[in-house]
């Protein structure tokens, strides 16, 4: 039996919400799908299905039926290896088979081709792959960022009609001022108010620029639904008609006069709409600018050594074990191991650490990094969708194509809301021409058109989706990535904080922190005696003391015959002579006096470390200890975790004295101590249980079930794939002020959706008795409502320059 498998699908076509929950319920119906998510903010739905029983080319069809299009990037490749039309045929069909690829034409004479695929099933790197079996080779060729190109093309398009518009509807927006008695004194032309000359500029604004309107309302009342187009459509064409009529009726009447004519409202109505579209294009436009930050980051060639010699190509041609030459000053192209050479590396982009990191022979190195000052040689591990910089935008756009559970809401409303709006304008014009206005059709028809018009949900539909997209943005600028919206939604909510001590709270590696010599021997010898004999042993604490030793500069001399004594330290010989490095037991079973020292082990020991006795020539030299150092950054993140009113809790397996001596170092609140890995996850349910939103904030493969479990999980960036895997959260800077930064940034963007919602909700509550009274004019109804559209994309493009506590 076949996985379930989930795609996601760019769609075009869309214009407000409606259209998004119609396209939704639509693919839902079809049979193998569980789920389905459309996101009307950045046009693309995401389906999990089970491919026994349906495909993606089912998904697209049923799209098109819709009346939506499913958007293809389109690629164009160089070809090399083709000797005849044959070889070009057999390339055509095997890339026209491949899972993703809508349609692959090859043109022998160019030696190229051209593919529509959907990026988000197969990549120029797969199809790359399958062609070169084929004995081919596939090269792209230099182009633009294709969805950079597609929003640039449609705002030209955008601006073009509105243009287009403006200028038509000019003329009449002129003559309609000059109505009123304050603006008595402003002239125009006679011409302008002839009926048939309004017509001549109308028509062209009503069918030519207002197009998109009609083919909207078309393929959703084919369809059985209602969207905005089919508000707008409906508004001016009745105005745009009933002029004719009324024009028809001055014409048999004999000319007289000027009749009161409703071209303009139509022809602004129209325009005022396409000026907001084009806003609203351009700010959403913005809120996908986190996504091409990340992709801008990414190098574009790379320096690699083939057949000895060294070339440069495109990055998309790089392969994994490929030898990668980085000179000072270069991006890294992808993740690698080092093989040659050392240098600092400023990986400032990843984990937001500003000072950068030495590297040397087998350590790693992430792609898209810059080498600062050495020449290096990376062995290319990770390429195209595996580098870390490719996960971290595929979670940053996972979390915008995503729901929170307060979108769902708005998606019911606005699903219902075009027909309940249908319902209004009608019973508006009703009781205008029975009660208000009896028999006076042209006194119903000005505020059942303005109902139409005012009432269109778009700022309802994009209320919560641009905040989504520009908050998980923005967060993803600051080292904090959500895998989806509702954990954006969700970790404002959180009561609790449990976290993992070490490589959370503190560094996760040991550090020599005390040297206390004892009787005639000097500080500096006992440190030197003491690495000198660790220097063999691969132990953390050993690493630790060597590690010591070299940042002070003392030389350490060879020592023979090293044994490690299980459970209790090393013994070697130094200078002719035992020498023992190790616990109490050690000490007593070489009869050395320790008694003197017990009130400074305990010291130690009380504070979090772990001490060392070294012995030599039966006597006490002295006292080594080592701990896993606090970060810096912990207690003031903990801090501001208390001044966010969260209760902060240390979940270890170390013992209770380490645990509490590392609390009262950084303020916890509550210490749970002695927790074997397997008991984590038992904890966070144990608090869960209390009533408790948890979150938990690990970084190893032992924190994986608790990250799992917890209402939301948290994993450090710098730990391990399962840990990160785990979480809901993904902290890149791997300190615990990202901590601070996720919930502040949930509550901030969730503060910003409220904001839109109520606004939208508010707009339309309040705005459709207004219009319905008779109190606002169409083109005023116009003109609000693109300025409702545009005004909640504006406000949630605030948060792109939100400013976080800790950078204040």
């Amino acid at each position: 039996m076949e996985a379930k498998k989930e795609v996601t699908l760019p769609i075009e076509g869309m214009t407000c919400a409606a259209c998004a929950t119609r396209i939704e319920k639509g693919l839902k119906r079809v049979d193998g799908v569980e789920d389905a998510n459309v996101n009307f903010a950045i046009e693309k739905s995401t389906i999990h299905y089970d491919p026994e029983q349906t495909t993606v080319e089912d998904f697209e069809k049923k799209i098109e039926q819709l009346g939506y299009q499913v958007q293809h990037t389109k690629q164009t490749f160089d070809v090399e290896g083709m000797t005849c039309a044959a070889c070009a045929n057999r390339i055509e069909k095997r890339l026209n088979k491949m899972d993703g690829v809508a349609e692959a034409n090859v043109n022998f004479a160019l030696e190229n081709v051209a593919v529509e695929y959907n990026e988000d099933q197969v990549t120029s790197r797969d199809m790359m792959d399958v062609v070169k079996k084929l004995g081919y080779a596939l090269k792209p060729q230099v182009s633009k960022e294709e969805t950079s190109n597609r929003k640039e093309e449609e705002i030209r398009h955008q601006t073009g009609k509105f243009i287009f518009s403006a200028i038509l509807t000019f003329p009449l927006l002129w003559t309609m001022v000059t109505h009123f008695s304050f603006t008595s004194f402003i002239y125009s032309p006679d011409m302008l108010m002839n009926p048939w000359v309004q017509l001549a500029l109308a028509t062209p604004v009503q069918f030519i620029a207002g197009k998109q309107f009609y083919v909207g309302a078309y393929k959703a009342l084919r369809n059985k639904s209602a969207n905005m187009d089919v508000l707008v459509a409906l508004g001016t064409s009745v105005a745009y008609l009933y002029s004719i009529f009324l024009g028809i009726e001055w014409q048999i009447q004999g000319a007289v006069g000027m009749p009161e004519l409703y071209f303009e409202a139509a022809a602004v109505i129209i325009t005022l709409v396409l000026l907001g579209k084009l806003f609203e294009v351009r700010a959403k436009g913005r809120t996908g600018q986190a996504i091409k930050k990340l992709l801008d980051m990414q190098a574009k060639t790379a320096r690699v050594i083939r057949n000895g010699e060294e070339m440069e190509i495109a990055i998309e041609e790089v392969a994994v074990g490929d030898n990668i030459i980085v000179r000072p000053g270069e991006k890294i192209p992808v993740d690698g191991a080092i093989i040659k050479g050392k240098s600092a590396v400023d990986e400032s982009m990843i984990t937001g650490e500003s000072i950068p990191i030495d590297k040397n022979i087998g350590d790693t190195a992430i792609g898209s990094t810059i080498n600062k000052n050495g020449m290096l040689t990376v062995e290319a591990t990770k390429i195209g969708e595996d580098t870390a910089l490719a996960q971290i935008v595929k979670v940053v756009e996972e979390a915008q194509g995503s729901k929170a559970d307060i979108q769902r809401v708005a998606d019911r409303v606005s699903g219902i809301f075009v027909p309940v709006v249908v319902g209004i304008a009608v019973m508006t014009f009703l009781a205008w021409y029975i009660f208000v206005a009896p028999g006076d059709l042209r006194a119903a028809l000005v505020p059942a058109i303005t109902v139409l018009v005012i009432a269109c949900p778009c700022a309802l539909g994009l209320a919560t989706p641009t905040s989504v997209m520009a908050g998980s943005g923005r967060a993803a600028e600051l080292g904090v990535l959500f895998k989806g919206g509702e954990y954006l939604e969700n970790t404002r909510s959180i009561e609790t904080i449990v976290l993992d001590k070490t490589g959370t709270v503190t560094k996760g590696e040991p550090a020599l922190t005390d040297v206390i010599p004892q009787g005639s021997v000097t500080k500096e010898n006992v440190l030197k005696m003491a690495a000198s004999a660790e220097k063999h042993s691969e132990h953390p604490l050993a690493e630790a003391i060597v590690k010591g030793a070299e940042e002070q500069h003392i030389d350490l001399i060879e020592t023979n015959d090293f044994e490690s004594v299980p459970g209790a330290g090393i013994q070697v010989t130094w200078e002719g002579e035992p020498l023992y490095i190790g616990t109490r037991k050690l000490m007593k079973q070489q009869n050395i006096d320790i008694s003197n020292i017990e009130e400074a082990m305990t010291e130690l020991e009380a504070a979090g470390k772990t001490a060392m006795l070294v012995g030599f020539q039966g006597e006490l030299s002295g006292i080594i200890a080592v701990a896993d150092t606090v970060k810096e950054t912990s207690k003031a993140a903990i801090e501001r975790l208390h001044e966010q009113e969260l209760e902060v809790i240390l979940l270890t397996g170390d013992n209770e004295r380490t645990a509490q001596a590392i609390a009262k170092e950084v303020g916890v609140d509550r210490v749970i101590a002695e927790v074997l890995p397997d008991q984590k996850a038992d904890e966070i349910k144990r608090l869960q249980q209390e009533g408790k939103k948890v979150a938990m904030v690990g970084d190893g493969i032992n924190d994986a079930p608790a990250l799992a479990i917890a209402d939301i999980g948290m994993a450090i960036g710098t730990g391990t794939d399962v840990a990160i895997e785990a979480a809901d959260v993904t902290l890149m800077r791997g300190d615990l002020h990202s901590v601070a930064d996720s919930i502040e940034l949930s509550t901030k963007t969730m503060r910003n959706i409220k904001q839109n919602l109520f606004f939208a909700f508010a707009y339309n509550s309040a705005s459709i008795p207004v219009a319905a009274i008779g109190l606002l004019a169409p083109w005023v109804a116009g003109a609000a409502m693109a300025c409702s559209s545009v005004s909640v994309v504006v406000n949630a493009l605030r948060l792109q320059r939100l400013k976080l506590k800790r950078e204040a």
